[in-house]
């Protein structure tokens, strides 16, 4: 490429230009023979044509007549597909080698052996006996056995905490949490002569009710016994303690770390965590949170990891609160002030949660993989001189990201700063040459480079409001999550119409703006276009200090690298084969990374929109993905658009495969869910059998109603389950009690906000022979003018607390969390509450602030009771509805009552 002088392609389009400003066209033959005729030398540039002004982008009798449609679309398609092909492989490759079974290293034989023994005790909720008791015994008798083959170098110590506390958290809009004797199995293992300081690992082996819980979280419990096993029958020692914590609440919203992290006494020795998640079932375990800060423990992964799995952008996502969910990460975090690793397997989270996470779904590879990497790191930091001194190496973020699973690159985020702008200004100096020329050969250039930019933005643009417009009608006439079972039908309905928008508006352009333009001019320009978009991006992100401003960074330089590379051939033959083959090799790492990222973009996202409740349309929002996805992926393929003679048979086959997906979504073909026992697709329904009572001012009851109360956990609601039970139809909606917080129902979660569509199917009242009692203990004036109630509530394992005070009142202060009082959206106050076995009764206060008296009192109080185990959960009226739900649902049922009081 000639940097010195004028380009030939701005040359030849400045003439074009010119006639175009108002010189006479010239005649058919001279057309005719400016075609011909050669407009530079072989030595400056290629032969090129222009195209008349009534063609079609069609072939000229020029030295290239243009790439041929076909051709370009099948290479795109096969590179594509082939990149696909190897993310699979990549995906499916858990480990590097066979299951190991060698003293002295992981063997997920023993893993496996845990993990079905303790998914064999059924659903684990806390305060239940399987919980409690069973789970623990059962642990604490497998770790004295390991404590008896324990090498003498090492030293096991043993504890059960039963922890009681309070703790205030933003999660789901904010809410308090209050915990009494939850459990907690700690294991300290040490050098002989002891450790001041301690790495440790975290699991939880309670689960959600009605679910064995195998992958969330009992795998990652007997993962960390036999990391246990392996490390303390080695023959070398460790410098540090390793500390396995085994906590039993953390589906109560992380009570059990909170409690460990705060009150036990080897909590003080912890310097570093590593916390085991799940939000699917099997896979690869991913690492999606580091530090915060302290990069020392990212280069401890990428040191130790045998099949590391790791993305900073899983890091900035999660922690944007885009994805509903939150871990014991946040716990050590904020209460503990601890970096650590937050890992979790995310493939598969259509069964997360639910009766489908059994322990024959995890590939016994999975487990290998995840046992090998952990240990590594456990051994790694418990043998680190850092970890004694972390402090001094807290400083700084990472960017970190795997390559195909294979190794992970790392680096300090300054240096990705230094480095994106290198990039940029490579980007800068690149254009620069071309704008900054004298003005008279580069301002149409530079009109044509701001028009194709525009044209770019608005082909953009109007791909995206086309998906929606699709999404949105298909919402309105009852057909979401048609994909949710058959993700393909989301690429050829979404996918499909985002492409063939994208690519009429360019040839739109090219046939009716660019009208005298070579198309090698044209192709040179949009693909300099598209690099000044991800330049941007680039700048941007890095400028917001993002780490995952390394995707731009990818998506500028190797395009930039190959444009230099294959600019010479492409200016003297066009593109033909060659040029195409060498430039679809200079974009495989960027194309193969981004469909690396896409894949877990959908792997994590699709399952959620199954569950992000009633009041998000789930095809917008997946509509939206896609397009963005097909705006990354088609932007260095725009330039296609213009070096093809046409583009007809691609748009009508795109819009072909769109309209007849569309007719097939809209007439119902595609079913959701699925329940096909070899790969499941459940819609989640809660079923709550309750018995309200509303009680005035002056504790008469004024209302009392029982019923089953039913909630669907995706957008479609109850249209797919009337056809099969008939009596939850629209006539049963379940109607807000405006004067009640939280509408007047037994909200488990404050999760409200997200669904607000639910039924409520009138049914006998339920009768627990354990039933909550709540009563105020005394009401006294405080010297600061407010009024302190203290109340005391005993009850169930699980209870759901509300206050909203009145208005002339506000909520001052309560006996919870720190003290302040955290309201949850829409301004009433949540607590979740839990005890686990032999808890004491519930006591606490609140001070109301009443600036002005009303008749109807000062305060609003409500209190429901959650039946999650034993035989007060169920109910016949419960098990009879169940039974008539179709094979393809999921309905998690429970006894519960809801009791509200005026004060």
């Amino acid at each position: 490429m000639e940097w010195g002088s004028e380009p030939a392609a701005v040359r030849r389009h400045r003439v074009g230009a010119e006639r175009r400003e108002g010189l006479e066209a010239p005649s058919q033959s001279e057309r005719e023979a400016s075609a011909q005729e050669p407009l530079v030398d072989a030595a400056r540039g290629p032969r090129t044509r222009k195209r008349s002004p009534g063609s079609s982008g069609g072939a000229s009798r020029g030295a290239w007549t243009g790439l041929c449609e076909a051709r370009a679309v099948v290479a795109i398609a096969v590179y594509l597909l082939a990149l696909r092909f190897l993310v699979q492989l990549s995906l499916q490759q858990l480990v590097l080698r066979g299951t190991s079974g060698h003293p002295g290293e992981f063997d997920a034989r023993h893993a496996r052996d845990y993990l079905e023994h303790i998914t064999s005790i059924g659903p684990r909720t806390t305060g239940s006996p399987e919980n409690e008791i069973l789970t623990v015994h059962y642990l604490l008798e497998q770790i004295k056995l390991i404590e008896v083959q324990s090498n003498r170098l090492h030293k096991i110590s043993v504890d059960v905490q039963r922890p009681t506390g309070s703790f205030s958290i933003d999660f789901l809009g904010g809410f308090t949490s209050y915990y009494d004797n939850i459990t907690n199995v700690v294991v300290k293992l040490e050098p002989r002569d002891g450790a001041q300081h301690a790495v440790l690992a975290n699991c939880h082996f309670d689960s959600v009710a009605n679910s064995p819980g195998a992958s969330d979280d009992a795998v990652s419990c007997s993962v960390m016994l036999e990391v246990l096993r392996v490390l303390s029958t080695s023959s070398e020692s460790l410098r540090h303690a390793v500390v396995f914590l085994f906590n039993g609440a953390e589906e109560n919203v992380l009570q059990a770390s909170h409690g460990f992290i705060t009150q036990h006494p080897w909590a003080s020795l912890i310097r570093a965590f590593i916390n085991l998640e799940a939000a699917g079932v099997g896979g690869k375990e991913l690492v999606f949170q580091t530090g915060p800060e302290n990069p020392w423990l990212v280069q401890a992964y990428v040191t130790a990891a045998k099949h590391p799995f790791a993305s900073v952008v899983g890091q900035e996502v999660f922690q944007s609160g885009i994805i509903p969910s939150d871990t014991d990460f946040r716990i050590f975090r904020d209460f503990g002030n601890i970096p650590g690793i937050d890992l979790a397997f995310i493939e598969n989270g259509y069964i997360y949660h639910t009766k489908y996470d059994t322990a024959d779904r995890i590939l016994t590879d999975s487990i290998q993989r995840a046992g090998d990497n952990i240990l590594a790191v456990l051994k790694y930091l418990a043998t680190s001189d850092m970890l004694a001194t972390s402090s001094e190496y807290q400083h700084g973020n990472m960017v970190f990201f795997d390559v195909l699973g294979l190794f992970v690159i790392a680096y300090p985020s300054r240096v990705g700063s230094i480095i994106n702008y290198m990039v940029a200004m490579a980007v800068v100096l690149y254009l620069g040459k071309k704008f900054w020329q004298p003005k008279h050969n580069t301002v149409n250039y530079t009109k044509d480079f701001l028009c194709g930019l525009g044209i770019t933005l608005i082909s953009w643009f109007t791909s995206l409001v086309m998906v929606l417009i699709i999404a949105v009608f298909i919402s309105l006439i009852g057909q979401s999550l048609s994909w949710y079972n058959h993700f393909y039908v989301s690429v050829c309905l979404y996918g499909t119409a985002a492409v063939a928008k994208i690519i009429f508006i360019h040839t739109l352009a090219k046939r009716f703006y660019y009208v005298n333009a070579s198309d090698q001019y044209l192709g040179e320009m949009f693909f300099d276009i598209s690099l000044f978009v991800h330049c941007g991006f680039l700048v941007m992100l890095t400028y917001q200090g993002l780490c995952s401003a390394f995707i731009s960074a990818v998506w500028v330089a190797f395009p930039l690298l190959t444009k230099f590379f294959v600019h010479k051939d492409f200016q003297q033959h066009g593109a033909q084969g060659k040029f195409i083959a060498f430039y679809l090799l200079g974009m495989f790492i960027p194309y193969l990374y981004a469909l690396y990222l896409i894949w877990a973009v959908f792997e994590m996202f699709t399952p959620i929109l199954g569950r992000s409740g009633s009041e998000i349309p789930p095809d917008v929002v997946l509509a939206s993905i896609l397009a963005g996805c097909t705006m990354i992926l088609s932007s260095y393929f725009i330039n296609f658009i213009y070096l093809a003679r046409s583009t007809k048979k691609t748009m009508l086959t795109l819009t072909l495969v769109c309209t007849v997906t569309f007719l097939l979504v809209c007439s119902g073909t595609f079913f959701p869910y699925s329940s096909n026992p070899a790969n499941p697709k459940p819609k989640r329904v809660f079923l709550q059998h309750m018995t309200r009572t509303f009680h005035d001012l002056e504790g008469n009851i004024v209302k009392r109603d029982s019923g089953i109360w039913i909630n669907g956990f995706d957008y479609t609601g109850m249209s797919h389950i009337t056809p099969h039970v008939p009596e939850i139809n629209d006539t049963i909606r379940a109607h807000c009690e405006e004067n009640a917080p939280l509408c007047g129902f037994p909200w488990y979660l404050p999760v409200h906000f997200l669904i607000r569509k639910n039924w409520y199917l009138p049914a006998p009242e339920v009768s627990p022979r354990n039933p909550a009692y709540f009563r105020l203990i005394s009401k006294e004036q405080t010297p600061w003018d407010s009024v302190r109630l203290t109340f005391e509530a005993t009850g169930p394992s699980h209870m759901s607390f509300y206050v909203r005070p009145h208005k002339g009142s506000t909520l001052f202060q309560w006996s919870l969390g720190n003290g302040t009082p955290v309201t949850s959206k829409g301004g009433d106050y949540f607590v979740f509450y839990s005890h686990g076995l032999q808890a004491s009764a519930w006591q606490f206060w609140i001070e109301v602030q009443v600036i002005e008296e009303q008749p109807e009192g000062m305060v609003t109080i409500a209190i429901a009771a959650h039946y999650l185990s034993g035989e007060d959960k169920r109910s016949s009226q419960l098990d009879t509805l169940k039974e008539k739900f179709p094979d393809w649902t999921f309905p998690s049922a429970w006894v519960c009552t809801y009791s509200l009081f005026v004060f």
